[in-house]
């Protein structure tokens, strides 16, 4: 699975909640961390994990690409124990239905809503119109008993409909679930949909936009945010003026429709790379991400007066023991530190490429400058190749390892800074 998706570790939400969830109880001072792994993935209960949620308990979620019952993927739930252990339970393994109709390989973050219920997208599965389905949009909800009930929102089709989710989903304040497609739409380059509630159990999709792969960009794999207005915001990792993608905005208009805007265009001679992430916005509405190229950097996108945005390179990676590759949302502590995962780089012992990645904090300092610390760098089995970092209530940091797919299957770890 390494290389082959990118994954979104963080939970998408507004700006406003997003700023609740990602600088929580944060201490500011980057001193030396503690590492720890919660749980190892043996294949029976999942492989290849994508991002972490945790729920009001402390309850942590998340999702496996494949593994479970069926080799499909799951849905699983880590819960703490007093004495500091974690103990995991699968939900729900994936193609348990006849023709995965219930969807195959989910990739995205999950999100919550106000009752509880679960919701996530599959890139494979679900309608028999594609050969291996086009992917869902679904939802868990959890029953009395303890257990949990899968339903399939919606199935995704053939073009000009959408196909094939690699991001999570994100509420409007209406309740309403965003998202984006990799393929389909009218020029077979990925869309922008939404899904509307019009009943108990009942959804209607719309494509709010259908990425050409020309200078508006294509194949979006990344989740969306919203700003404090409404518009949405996310990467794509392709096309473009310089086919190595873009950062758009959507806009909503009163009669229904959305307007799409480039708000940058990748591929220029500051950052002759592409997007290797979704955004996160700051409190001033600035802009901030990851591009991928040599060894990858960390860019921000400032908002002029008169519409248009000015990029900055924040960090520049140096393929040694800071890492390189950067891969996952960006998120914010209290302080203003950004803190994030790269691919690649760490320790040269480990048996990945140069390294098996690192989770790194990037602290602004007097002179406009940004600082690397590496809080953690991969380089033992069964944890390799993490895949991007949430934070807990008590400032901790939580994420997944992807592993090598060959001796690891992926992990779940929290580092204490």
């Amino acid at each position: 699975m390494r290389g082959k998706y990118y994954r979104n570790i963080t939970q998408g939400l507004g700006v406003a909640a997003f700023l609740i969830v990602t600088m929580m109880s944060v201490p500011g001072a980057l001193g030396a961390s503690k590492f720890k792994i919660l749980h190892s993935f043996t294949g029976y209960d999942g492989s290849a994990p994508s991002g972490l949620v945790f729920d009001g308990a402390g309850n942590l979620y998340g999702t496996t690409a494949s593994g479970g019952s069926f080799n499909s993927g799951t849905v699983f739930e880590l819960t703490p124990n007093h004495e500091g252990t974690w103990t995991e339970k699968v939900l729900y393994s994936f193609c348990s239905l006849t023709n995965c109709s219930d969807g195959e390989t989910p990739l995205g973050t999950l999100i919550f809503d106000q009752a509880g219920n679960l919701y996530g997208t599959t890139f494979n599965g679900g309608s028999t119109i594609c050969l291996s389905g086009c992917g869902t949009v679904f939802k868990l909800t959890h029953n009395s008993d303890g257990t949990w009930k899968e339903s399939v929102l919606y199935s995704f089709g053939v073009p000009p409909d959408g196909g094939e989710v690699e991001a999570g989903l994100v509420f409007d304040g209406s309740g309403n679930l965003y998202g984006t497609t990799v393929s389909g739409g009218s020029f077979d380059s990925g869309t922008v949909f939404e899904l509307t509630r019009r009943g108990e159990g009942t959804w209607t999709e719309s494509v709010l936009h259908n990425f050409t792969g020309g200078e508006d960009g294509g194949f979006p794999s990344f989740r969306l945010i919203f700003d404090r207005t409404g518009d949405l915001y996310s990467t794509t990792p392709d096309g473009g003026t310089h086919n190595k993608g873009v950062v758009f905005e959507l806009t909503p208009n009163s009669n229904g429709s959305w307007t799409e805007n480039v708000l940058h265009q990748f591929g220029d001679e500051k950052d002759d790379c592409f997007p290797s992430a979704g955004l996160t916005f700051d409190g001033s509405g600035n802009l901030y991400g990851t591009i991928d190229c040599v060894f990858g950097a960390v860019f921000q996108l400032t908002p002029n007066s008169d519409g248009s945005w000015k990029e900055n390179v924040l960090h520049r990676f140096n393929g040694r023991k800071g890492g390189f590759n950067p891969i996952g949302d960006l998120i914010f502590d209290q302080s203003g530190n950004l803190y994030g995962t790269t691919l690649d780089g760490g320790n040269p012992d480990c048996e990945g490429f140069n390294g098996c990645g690192v989770v790194f904090a990037l602290a602004p300092n007097s002179n406009g400058e940004w600082e690397e610390k590496v809080l953690h760098g991969f380089f033992h089995h069964p944890a390799a190749f993490p895949l991007g970092v949430i934070f807990g209530s008590a400032g901790n940091l939580y994420g997944v390892t992807e592993g090598d797919s060959n001796t690891a299957l992926g992990t779940v770890f929290e580092i204490t800074p």
